[in-house]
């Protein structure tokens, strides 16, 4: 997973490598964007890291994204963190993380049971017991997507006196 922000085209506003882990950590959803055909199709949802290169998607077992992916697994991931419009100025302050990647599906059992482990962890972490259990319940009818991350960059604007 190489961070590299050689294309941002705003280099004053790079986003540093260790503030890009602790947003890419912390945010609770992404905006997954494929190509289905000849058309963009882009979905929020929620997401956990798994600390190296891949992160994990949690979706049913059938639907428009899997059908997408199967075509085409190549995929951008974007996150965006703290946001604060500041209309006097006629700008935003902001944080993101866009990555590209490659989308993986029919995972093991183990590699699911474990991603969703991870986003239990990281989404419901008071009530880890009780989602464990309704994992267990519901695991026939989950599909966990598993995105390989290739490259990705940060990017931040922060506006002087604010």
């Amino acid at each position: 997973m190489e961070y590299n922000n050689d294309l941002v085209r705003r280099q004053d506003r790079l986003l540093d490598e260790d503030s890009a882990i602790e947003l890419l950590r912390k945010a609770e959803f992404g905006v997954l964007s494929m190509v289905d055909g000849e058309k963009a199709y882009g979905i929020p949802v929620n997401y956990v890291w798994d600390g190296e290169q891949s992160l994990y998607i949690h979706c049913a077992p059938v639907g428009r994204k899997l059908n997408v992916l199967r075509v085409n697994p190549r995929v951008s991931f974007c996150v965006v963190g703290r946001t604060h419009l500041l209309p006097s100025r006629f700008t935003t302050e902001y944080e993101s993380v866009v990555l590209q990647g490659t989308a993986h599906l029919g995972l093991s059992d183990d590699e699911k049971h474990r991603a969703l482990t991870l986003l239990l962890e990281k989404l419901s972490p008071e009530d880890k017991e009780v989602g464990e259990k309704y994992a267990a319940k519901s695991f026939h009818r989950v599909e966990i997507i598993r995105l390989d991350i290739s490259s990705w960059s940060g990017k931040q604007k922060r506006v002087k006196g604010v």
